[in-house]
């Protein structure tokens, strides 16, 4: 079983606003082992770097200027994932970027299955942290290589810890494609233009129908517990 562990980097949050890609890195696993074979390319982004962005991964304007554009790289990278299943941590940032770059060329979105580590992650571990750098610690897997984020560095690291997610290497495991599917399942992926990101503040309505629902418990728990509440004032 091929797939290809994939990561982008990009000038932004959101390419509705206009944000590129600026690298892109794939990883080539076979039933879940690197098996060496990768795909790793800096593109220009035809545009500014905005500070915030260069915080996070170091690439300046001046550097991608002199990269090819996502044109020049676009039917290499479809060869190299050849339409197999695609592992991705938050799947829905990097689709949603790499769908956007394909619809400037006016080549349709991409049309195989992935697998998102973020999601699986959340699912195993409820209410834990599940970013990249937080499941690296989970399972003890080296961040020193990680000063700022990379797109192939963070692939190997994501081939690392996509492996934890299925149980290890544990010997004399062998994970079938059905044991897999069981336990991070299969999407097919959207096609059409990206959807905006949903938004990360609630609304006015949300924060009303929020007050209301607290208005109606007798006795919180957070109340009980503190040192300060009736409850336990009367107890004493």
């Amino acid at each position: 079983m091929r797939e290809i562990v994939i990561d982008t980097e990009t000038t932004g949050l959101d390419p509705n606003d206009g944000h590129r890609i600026v690298e892109i890195a794939c990883l080539e696993l076979m039933h879940h082992v690197p098996t060496g074979r990768s795909f790793h390319r800096y593109v220009n982004p035809e545009r500014d770097m905005p500070p915030e962005a260069l915080l996070v991964h170091g690439l300046t304007a001046e550097f991608l200027a002199e990269q090819p554009l996502f044109a020049a790289v676009a039917d290499e990278l479809a060869e190299f994932i050849a339409g197999d299943r695609l592992v991705i941590h938050n799947a829905e940032f990097d689709l949603a970027f790499l769908n956007a770059e394909l619809t400037r060329l006016g080549q349709p979105p991409l049309a195989c299955t992935f697998v998102d580590t973020l999601a699986v992650a959340r699912r195993r571990f409820p209410g834990a942290p599940a970013s990249l750098d937080a499941l690296c610690r989970r399972f003890s897997i080296d961040l020193a290589v990680r000063e700022k984020h990379g797109a192939e560095i963070d692939c190997g690291l994501l081939a690392e810890v996509y492996i934890e997610l299925l149980g290890g290497r544990q010997p004399g495991l062998e994970f079938t494609a059905t044991t897999i599917d069981e336990l991070v399942g299969e999407i097919a992926l959207p096609q059409g233009p990206p959807r905006p990101p949903r938004p990360h503040a609630p609304s006015a309505e949300e924060l009303a129908a929020h007050q209301a629902m607290l208005a109606l418990l007798k006795t919180p728990l957070w109340l009980a517990a503190s040192p300060a509440s009736p409850q336990l004032a009367a107890a004493g």
